[in-house]
């Protein structure tokens, strides 16, 4: 009945209500105007539970090679969100003793804690104690996490009666909507624990290098009596910080005991332990990868390519917060091989930098990426800032001219042409074009140049057909064979097979384009070769198979591919390719055991050297130059690997390199031979030069 007993019983527990806003939210006025203020405060009580809008929490992002391995890791909040099921029961203890001993016995308000810390501020005249449990913590932290700029941060952590009664009924609609161990995992996850850990399982591994199922008493009593205030007690802070979080330990281990959770004796030898913070470094973005060049790759393909998700700035948000899962293509095992064989030839404190990637033909998946140099911002200790094995669109500033690897793409358009293996012509010294008309780019400009002259590094004068041309990788040859079959049809050709400079512009449309005029990243170049061992299949280099979501959608990833070459004249190509490894300029080094080809480039003065090669299983690229500029610092008088050279070819340190790789990385893969040449297609008649 109105103004009866059960009014006044509402009006009592409205009181409370509005004592547990007022204690934990305001400064209360003194003991004889405290009742009235309280009691009128009640009457214009919106009390309603209400939806606490619950976006997900951050989560970092893992990335994995393809054994399923993680290899490097990505985030703006370090968190790792683990069900409750993972946390010890002496963690749950602990925080639940020292911030709501209470917790699975009131509601969303625990009136007896509120009365509590109402007596107290009453006592004060101020605000000594608040009334807040884990469930209006953890409302807290929800709208903290939600909020994006400072401003909006600012707002959810003013104190005022409007911001704590909202809190409440937030609070009363997640209990209503979960489970007491719901909403305990539930804060367990979201609460800061200081040192950059947010969530108990990033807290455990990073003060005590473990998971939070293995979490001990007195290790667990720390975490717990961080959570008050991380900042003061955070250990990265130093020692004053240290002994803060000790203390706060000991408090917490004091109240179990207190509570009857565990035995004084046990509190006792638990606060004898050393704080034992280990500071286990946070892992993150790819300076801490095991494969930074291969990390880099893969990050800046997530980011601008829209397939992952949506725009560069829509993407970066979902790889650090997304808590996603990537698989990748990288393969460890051929890694290493690379890594080692880098290692023998050329050392991190060389001048010169020797990368190589490795790209598996028929699918364009890059199976390693690696460099002599480590990847990092300290010159002192020789690192490079940016990645040397790819292009601009993958971190890399440039790469270096690729030489006499492009040669390979004049070959091809020779052969498309109808030319046969033994067809040539006879060559001098020295080519000079008679014009400007001699070559004609795509746009049909003449850019004949007839005031250079080109010589030859290697090869002899006289006749010379496209294996023998090819094999001895003869200069004035090429210049002829491009005159001949078109300097646009060779471009184009090269473009087929995925050939863009390393800075991300087009090929550069000169007669010397044959001769490798353009800068160029290992990963293209390697991959431009996987199509001819793929017999003409052309596949878009490959660094994410596949991207799983924190709910665990996963979404898997394809080769993107198409015939860029007719499968007979990338078996003709193959075919003149491996006499280089027997016949030609590396018949020093030698073959690999099994059907391999390859070409070997170096340009100008040896400004950088190159050798690309591959099989029907495996190709790669080893590219040397100097990163402080090559035509400056050219491949001249310097040491490598503690050897001295006079001049470095592509034969002498990149194809060494590259044969220690592929003989490494393809041990236990049975080897696929090349397909035999179309005879009558190719060969010429018996008589016929060759």
């Amino acid at each position: 009945m109105p103004g009866g007993r059960g009014s006044k019983i509402a009006r009592l527990a409205m009181a409370a209500v509005a004592a547990g806003v007022l204690a934990a939210g305001l400064a209360l006025p003194a003991v004889g105007g405290a009742g009235a203020a309280i009691v009128g405060a009640s009457d214009g009580l919106d009390l309603r539970p209400a939806e606490l809008p619950e976006p997900p929490l951050a989560e970092k992002t893992t990335v994995l090679d393809a054994t399923g391995h993680p290899i490097a890791q990505f985030w703006d909040v370090y968190r790792e969100v683990v069900p409750l099921g993972r946390v010890a029961d002496v963690m749950k203890t602990a925080i639940v003793s020292i911030e709501d001993d209470r917790f699975y016995e009131h509601g969303a308000i625990d009136v007896e804690g509120t009365m509590r810390a109402l007596a107290a501020n009453l006592r004060s005249g101020g605000v000594s104690q608040g009334g807040s449990g884990i469930t209006q913590q953890y409302v807290k932290q929800v709208l903290l996490n939600s909020a994006v700029t400072e401003r909006e941060k600012a707002k959810v952590l003013e104190a005022g009666y409007a911001r704590k009664l909202s809190e409440l009924r937030y609070a009363m609609g997640v209990e209503r909507k979960y489970t007491k161990d719901e909403i305990l995992g539930k804060y367990l996850n979201i609460a800061y624990f200081g040192a950059g850990a947010n969530g108990i399982e990033a807290a455990a591994k990073r003060f005590f290098g473990v998971h939070a199922s293995r979490l001990t008493l007195w290790q667990a009593a720390t975490l717990a009596g961080a959570v008050q205030s991380p900042t003061a007690t955070d250990p990265e802070g130093g020692t004053g910080n240290r002994r803060r979080l000790r203390d706060r330990r000991d408090v917490v281990l004091d109240r179990m005991a207190e509570l009857g959770k565990i035995t004084p004796r046990q509190a006792a030898d638990a606060k004898l332990k050393k704080l034992g913070y280990k500071g286990t470094p946070l892992p993150g973005d790819c300076a801490a990868s095991p494969y930074p060049y291969f990390c880099v790759y893969v990050r800046e393909e997530f980011l601008r390519h829209p397939a992952y998700g949506g725009t560069e700035e829509d993407n970066a948000r979902l790889l650090r917060r997304g808590g996603l899962t990537i698989r990748t293509t990288l393969d460890p095992r051929m890694q290493k091989a690379a890594e080692r064989a880098i290692e023998r030839h050329v050392h991190a404190t060389d001048d010169p930098v020797a990368s190589e990637a490795l790209v598996q033909p028929g699918t364009g998946m890059i199976k390693a990426m690696a460099a002599s140099r480590e990847y990092g911002t300290s010159a002192r200790e020789h690192e490079l800032a940016y990645n040397i094995v790819a292009d601009t669109g993958h971190g890399g500033i440039g790469g270096f001219q690729a030489g006499s690897t492009f040669k390979t793409f004049t070959l091809i358009t020779a052969l498309k042409k109808g030319m046969k293996l033994g067809d040539g012509f006879t060559v001098g010294d020295g080519y000079r074009a008679s014009g400007a008309a001699d070559f004609t780019n795509c746009r049909g400009e003449n850019v004949g140049d007839p005031a250079h002259t080109v010589t030859n590094d290697e090869g002899s004068p006289g006749f010379t057909s496209l294996r023998t041309g090819t094999w001895h990788s003869v200069n004035t040859f090429f210049m002829e064979l491009e005159h001949r079959v078109g300097l646009c049809d060779t471009v184009q050709t090269a473009r087929s097979l995925g050939i863009e400079r390393a800075d991300g512009g087009k090929p550069s449309e000169y007669e010397t384009f044959t001769l490798g005029i353009d800068d160029m990243d290992p990963v293209t170049v390697a991959n431009a070769y996987a199509a001819i061992g793929a017999r003409g299949r052309y596949c878009a280099p490959m660094a994410i198979t596949r991207v799983t979501d924190r709910n665990g959608k996963s979404t898997a990833y394809r080769p993107k591919c198409r015939q860029a070459l007719d499968p007979e004249i990338a078996d003709a190509t193959a075919h003149i390719l491996s006499g280089v490894l027997t016949k030609g300029t590396m018949r020093a080094v030698g073959g690999i055991g099994r059907d391999a080809a390859g070409k070997t480039g170096t340009t100008d003065d040896q400004a950088s050297a190159w050798f690309a090669g591959f099989t029907p299983d495996l190709a790669g690229a080893v590219s040397i130059g100097d990163p402080r500029g090559a035509t400056a610092h050219k491949l001249n008088g310097v040491t490598l690997g503690g050897r001295h050279y006079g001049a470095v070819f592509g034969a002498t340190v990149p194809g060494p390199i590259w044969k220690d790789t592929m003989t490494t990385a393809l041990t236990g893969t049975h080897p696929t031979p090349f397909p035999p040449i179309n005879a009558p297609r190719f060969v010429n008649r018996s008589g016929n030069r060759s």
